[in-house]
């Protein structure tokens, strides 16, 4: 484990952080999907997976909770690289729209997210997911609830 104090990072640090050590040993839904930090910017975000056989719904699909996940955490991460150090948050609303079905067979998917709003009690954002031909696979909004310390 990192001797990195990750709670003294800001939101922005901590993305960069996990983009450029890439840690194996702190669980996190992002290593159990094998999600890939592409790019971190200030209020944006790119992340990738590999589809896998794993991901299969019962039509041999990629289930649309994968996708789900994906976005939920593009648009998180994105909103997180605007708080700083000591600030979390929730996500209070996610809505996700699917266009077309993905595949199992090792197709990369990459998730954009960008914040719309950065307020001090909420947070928008918008994300995509694309296949690896470039197609629209869904895309979603969120709302954030932004938690500071004397919240």
């Amino acid at each position: 484990m990192s001797t990195t104090d990750l709670a003294a990072l800001s939101g922005l640090e901590l993305m960069r952080w996990i983009q450029s050590e890439r840690p194996t040993d702190i669980p996190s839904i992002g290593r159990l999907l094998g999600m890939r930090f592409d790019e971190v910017e200030h209020g944006r975000m790119v992340i990738s997976l590999d589809t896998r056989p794993d991901f299969a719904n019962p039509l041999g699909a990629v289930h649309g909770g994968i996708a789900a996940t994906l976005l939920d955490s593009v648009m998180a991460c994105a909103v997180h690289t605007t708080l700083p150090a000591g600030v979390s948050f929730t996500t209070l609303e996610l809505k996700v729209n699917y266009i077309r079905a993905a595949h199992t067979g090792g197709q990369t998917l990459t998730a954009e997210g960008s914040v719309i709003h950065a307020g001090r009690r909420t947070a928008t954002a918008e994300g995509r997911v694309m296949d690896d031909q470039g197609k629209l696979i869904a895309h979603a909004t969120t709302t954030c609830l932004v938690l500071r310390p004397a919240d």
